[in-house]
């Protein structure tokens, strides 16, 4: 499991007009409409540059950054959440957080290693890639590492098998299945059904030409 403290800063513009030409007008010209909420404050809508607020959208959503408004003060965030049409950003929540106090966000499950059953004929199968935690914003991990080199065919992990920090509380049940490693199954033959289907359907040819003709 990783952990970060980061001084990772974005600007931002306190949004005036909310129509949907003045929403268009702002992504023409490379940004992109947000909102900032929590910690007790009123929601503040602003802008940020995409391609600036892109490059956290990789970092997860437990990255913890300086949001600089203008005109305004620097308030502490996480991206709450990414809105996307037809593949494209459209708009951001960030969520204004307190360093002192527990924040609750859905992190990704990093997978380590090579299940030693892969090489003896299965197949790893994962059935999580995110976890939900909650911990102070700089005790926070980007992510959740799970060693799966120990797994053999028929093995399984579970959510009680991770090794998770004291300062962490990770909200998911212990006997949920990250990653199991299977056998696959086989390919049956289909050919001696088809040579019944067509021994079937000469049968059948054979039974027609034999009935009687009024």
């Amino acid at each position: 499991m990783t952990s970060k403290r980061s001084s990772v800063q974005l600007e931002a513009e306190v949004r005036n007009e909310f129509t949907r030409a003045s929403r268009r007008t702002i992504r023409e010209n490379g940004g992109v409409p947000a909102v900032v909420y929590g910690a007790g404050t009123e929601s503040v809508p602003v802008t940020v540059d995409l391609k600036e607020a892109a490059k956290l959208f990789y970092k997860g959503r437990s990255e913890s950054f300086k949001l600089n408004i203008q005109g305004s003060e620097s308030l502490p965030v996480l991206i709450k959440d990414v809105q996307q049409r037809a593949g494209k950003v459209v708009h951001v929540d960030f969520l204004h957080i307190s360093m002192n106090k527990p924040v609750r966000v859905t992190i990704p499950v990093s997978y380590q290693g090579e299940a030693v059953g892969t090489k003896n004929g299965g197949t790893l199968q994962t059935q999580v890639t995110e976890l939900e935690v909650e911990g102070l914003p700089g005790d926070l991990p980007s992510s959740i590492e799970a060693d799966i080199s120990a797994l053999d065919v028929g093995d399984k992990m579970t959510v009680g098998d991770l090794q998770i920090p004291e300062k962490i509380t990770l909200h998911a049940e212990d006997e949920e299945v990250l990653a199991s490693v299977i056998v696959p199954r086989l390919v049956e033959d289909t050919e001696p059904q088809e040579e019944t289907g067509e021994e079937d359907a000469e049968a059948g040819s054979d039974s027609a030409e034999e009935e009687p003709q009024e």
